[in-house]
């Protein structure tokens, strides 16, 4: 059985890195999936996406994908990147940035199963404790997607980030927001209920982990950067529980019906994205 952190989830020694997957491999794989929004991996999945053509005619724009994606072109140097998915899950928006990252490195308290094809390496880790994961200055980009909510002490994590990001590098953050109603309500829930709506609007049962959501404001996020150190910080919010409640219509319709309430005011709306800088010496 494995260990478990302060956090009361999985948690273990680095693991060793996988293999280098093939160039040809990763070639192709980021050829496959760049320059089509609707079938390269986004943090969204794919069932539905004929419904996500209406969101933006509602005002519902920009779309989380979008600024996500500006965020990532913005970091990343033209070629040769070294980059970590904090959190890594089965889809990544830097897939699509593929051809620019000469390294991609996975870091979780879980090792996926089966391992993911885009990443060179994983290391089995918490982002909260294992300071030592990594050696300083490893990376040029960090990416957290949809990982905060799951953290019990995010400036921790946020302070081994930094250190981990070479100067000048960049962390993008992608995060539930709880000044926004529905998600204030689904996250105070008790852990057995909101376990179960997860299986719901989950792909599946394996993507559903335990939620903690401490540091699920613009401003706490904001907090978390600046006390860890970070620079240049830009926080921003947008509509997202239409695409992430996209499995099943009702749940769909539900999460439409949150994101248009709350997108007159930006600090509401479901999702945070933020980018910040380690600053240099």
């Amino acid at each position: 059985m494995p260990q478990r952190g302060r956090n009361g989830m999985p948690q273990g020694d680095p693991a060793p890195g996988l293999a280098p997957g093939p160039r040809p491999a990763r070639r192709a794989l980021a050829e496959v999936h760049r320059g089509d929004p609707q079938t390269r991996p986004t943090i969204v999945g794919r069932a539905g996406r004929g419904r996500f053509a209406l969101l933006p005619r509602l005002g519902l724009a920009p779309a989380t994908a979008e600024v996500l994606d500006g965020f990532l072109d913005a970091a990343l140097p033209a070629s040769g990147a070294s980059v970590l998915d904090a959190g890594c899950g089965r889809l990544s928006a830097l897939v699509r940035f593929r051809l620019r990252i000469d390294r991609l490195v996975g870091v979780d308290i879980h090792a996926p199963d089966p391992p993911l094809p885009w990443l060179d390496e994983f290391r089995l880790a918490d982002l909260c404790t294992d300071a030592d994961a990594f050696p300083a200055a490893s990376f040029d980009l960090v990416l957290s997607s949809f990982t905060v909510e799951h953290l019990a002490d995010t400036r921790a994590a946020m302070v081994n980030v930094r250190r981990w990001l070479r100067p000048g590098g960049t962390v993008v953050i992608i995060t539930v927001n709880r000044d926004h109603p529905f998600v204030n309500a689904y996250l105070s829930l008790p852990s057995a209920l909101r376990a179960s709506l997860q299986g719901a609007v989950k792909e599946s049962a394996a993507d559903a982990y335990p939620l903690v959501g401490t540091c699920n404001t613009p401003r706490l996020v904001r907090r978390a950067l600046a006390g860890a150190g970070f620079g240049g910080i830009e926080v921003c919010t947008t509509g997202h529980l239409a695409r992430a409640w996209e499995r099943r219509i009702p749940s769909f319709a539900l999460g439409l019906l949150g994101d248009l309430a709350a997108q007159p005011f930006a600090a509401r709306r479901s999702t945070i994205v933020a980018r910040a800088t380690a600053d240099l010496a």
